[in-house]
């Protein structure tokens, strides 16, 4: 009867640490579902954000007492309106500037990695677009923060190597200018002028051809609204039609990647003074 018994124990005693056993196993599991789902959970914004977040860190660390805390500037410029953050891609321009600095203007190299770039001109990039959307740059801004140009220097550069004149006119659209829009706002629609419509013409195979404003282009689509905002909606193969584009700001788009920090400031002076 001992054996037997003894036995039965024992038996038991595995049964039931095997039990835990698999408790523990699916409990870790769920953990495991859990931690992922709130990862995947995650949206490229919010990423986005936290990038940002731990750019305005390192900024206000390495930057922020010659740029200020926002990058609006304190003992050197502005960074919120600087030309070189416009033309900027993923840290590109803005990496080699703090790699090597600007020793002629008192900035000196700074030893700092590529994440740590990166999330910087996350942040910068970030603030330049909330100053492009006037949240978070006041209206008030001063004008003076940004009349460090040479109006002259500007008009001569509308007048001549920037071919502005071809568009612009300072009697005809941009006639008092200065006095439509704030020193921040000027300078927002100097350097990223609204988006007007894009004027297309798809000729088929057939030779038909067809005219509206562009609302998609990829290597693969391009898409057209025919007859007005409110028009008829037609997509056609990219590789079956011929394009033609007649985009308004097609000179602007070819200048503003060519446009230095001192031409900016110089057309931006030339800007203001049309009151």
């Amino acid at each position: 009867m001992g054996a037997p018994h003894h036995k039965k124990i024992k038996k038991t005693k595995k049964t039931t640490m095997g039990k835990w056993t698999r408790v523990a196993i699916a409990g870790i599991w769920l953990l495991l579902l859990l931690a992922a789902k709130n990862s995947s959970a995650q949206t490229p914004a919010d990423r986005q954000q936290v990038q940002v977040e731990r750019g305005h860190k390192q900024f206000q660390q390495a930057c922020g007492f010659c740029h200020g805390a926002d990058a609006t500037g304190a003992r050197g410029p502005d960074l919120v309106r600087s030309a070189l953050v416009a033309h900027d891609v993923n840290g590109n321009l803005i990496g080699e500037v703090v790699h090597n600095g600007r020793p002629d203007k008192g900035m000196p190299p700074l030893p700092l990695a590529g994440e740590q770039i990166a999330d910087i001109a996350a942040f910068l990039h970030a603030r330049a677009k909330e100053a492009l959307e006037s949240s978070g740059v006041p209206a008030d801004y001063p004008v003076e923060r940004l009349l460090t140009g040479s109006a002259d220097k500007g008009k001569a550069f509308f007048e001549g190597p920037g071919g502005c004149k071809n568009c612009h006119s300072t009697t005809g659209d941009l006639a008092g200018i200065s006095k439509k829009y704030s020193s921040i706002e000027l300078e927002a629609h100097m350097l990223y002028p609204d988006d007007p419509p894009v004027a297309a013409v798809l000729t088929l195979g057939s030779g038909e051809q067809i005219s509206g404003t562009l609302s998609h282009m990829d290597d693969f689509t391009v898409s057209i609204r025919v007859g007005g905002k409110n028009g008829w909606y037609r997509s056609f193969p990219r590789n079956e039609v011929k394009v033609e584009l007649q985009d308004p700001l097609k000179a602007h788009r070819e200048l503003l990647p060519k446009l230095t920090s001192a031409d900016m400031h110089n057309l931006f002076a030339f800007l203001n003074s049309l009151k």
